[in-house]
């Protein structure tokens, strides 16, 4: 045992060189990329959790990808983060952090320690982990799958099996180059709309500070464990997505929901805002998808899309009463949708997203781009 921990040190700090090296040698802009949030930036998270509905590892999703490897997305194809990744220089986006620990797990044998399990976790993930989990919120009390704290909870311990290996001071100046992606805020919506959906005034503000308050002291957590660039992603045009059309009887947006939304964003802006001058060494980016489902909707031909209102993949009014299923029917032209399913939008709406986010004009992303975040 003591030659294998040995021989895993060594292969641990041959990796942190060759990542050092290699960064700038293949054009990638940051060390690494760790993601956090809900279904819109879940790679496969949500594969590992025993009795959970909120998982896409089955048909249709995926059904645009080269491989079935990579389902667990809540998509037809890629999503934004993918993009985004391949943006920033990456072969592929970072993988998810259950599925590295299992894989370790499952293959290493019995005689191989936790221990040195975990640390196979960590060289694997060299390059980054994602930690998103699909029904989850900003709230603790969102969804019941991996909440937020959980999340960073699961960074924190890879962070500390960095520094045991390389040193403090060397995995906090890795993490301090590296992006820090936040997807969050819709489902803390969806729950709050759902059971309160005339709110008054007192009720709508104590939840939108509940849920500020709840992101600064994530944001602050992941600071304090050696995040400084958070590249974040707004709460989207929620009232828009075909689920909430099918509900009304017009088939139009749900306003109501959209305002929430906005009162969010704004909380989310300000928070950074703030936190940006108070913080020393923090940088931050907000990609906004609320604005980005809204220029769509306004003039869908500009982006190639022919429908914008029904889900590419589901069942019922607007194909958004149920959700997408193996029995479920599906457009054959992903392409010309913006959503996939009830909730989620297309590859080729993630593919604009990512593109708007990491170096698009300011209505899109702000107050620097994803670019500059990662050259910073």
């Amino acid at each position: 045992m003591t030659m294998l921990r040995r021989a895993m040190a060594a292969l641990w700090l041959w990796l942190l060189l060759a990542v050092v090296a290699s960064t700038a040698a293949s054009g990638m802009k940051v060390p690494a990329i760790f993601v956090f949030g809900d279904s819109t930036a879940d790679v496969g998270n949500n594969n590992y959790l025993p009795g959970s509905s909120a998982r896409a590892d089955f048909p249709h999703n995926g059904i645009d990808l080269p491989s079935g490897e990579l389902r667990g997305r809540f998509s037809n194809g890629l999503i934004g983060v993918d993009f985004l990744a391949a943006d920033m220089g990456f072969s592929r986006s970072p993988p998810s952090y259950l599925a590295l620990i299992v894989a370790n797990s499952s293959g290493s044998g019995e005689a191989m320690s936790n221990t040195t399990k975990k640390t196979m976790g960590v060289t694997a993930s060299i390059r980054g982990a994602n930690f998103a989990s699909g029904g989850s919120g900003v709230l603790d009390s969102t969804g019941a799958t991996i909440n937020m704290t959980k999340q960073i909870e699961y960074f924190s311990d890879l962070k500390d099996q960095m520094a045991a290996r390389l040193s403090a001071e060397r995995a906090s100046a890795l993490l301090s180059k590296s992006i820090f992606l936040i997807s969050t805020g819709a489902n803390d919506a969806f729950d709050f709309f759902s059971q309160n959906t005339s709110p008054d005034s007192t009720a709508l503000q104590q939840f939108c500070e509940a849920v500020v308050s709840t992101y600064d002291s994530h944001v602050k957590t992941l600071y304090n464990i050696g995040a400084r660039k958070f590249a974040v992603i707004d709460v989207p045009m929620i009232g828009c997505c075909p689920y909430w059309r099918s509900r009304n009887p017009t088939g139009e947006c749900l306003e109501p929901l959209n305002r929430l939304a906005s009162k969010l964003n704004d909380g989310i802006r300000d928070l950074f805002g703030d936190l940006g001058s108070k913080m020393q060494g923090m940088n931050y980016s907000i990609g906004s998808s609320y604005e980005l489902v809204s220029s769509l909707i306004e003039d869908p031909q500009s982006a190639g899309f022919t429908e914008v209102k029904s889900a590419c993949c589901g069942g019922g009014r607007l194909n958004a009463e149920e959700g997408c299923t193996p029995s479920s029917s599906y457009c054959s032209d992903r392409s010309k949708f913006l959503f996939w399913d009830l909730l989620h939008p297309t590859q080729a709406t993630s593919r604009l997203a990512g593109r708007a986010f990491y170096d698009g004009p300011a209505r899109f992303v702000g107050p620097i781009t994803f670019r500059q975040l990662a050259e910073a």
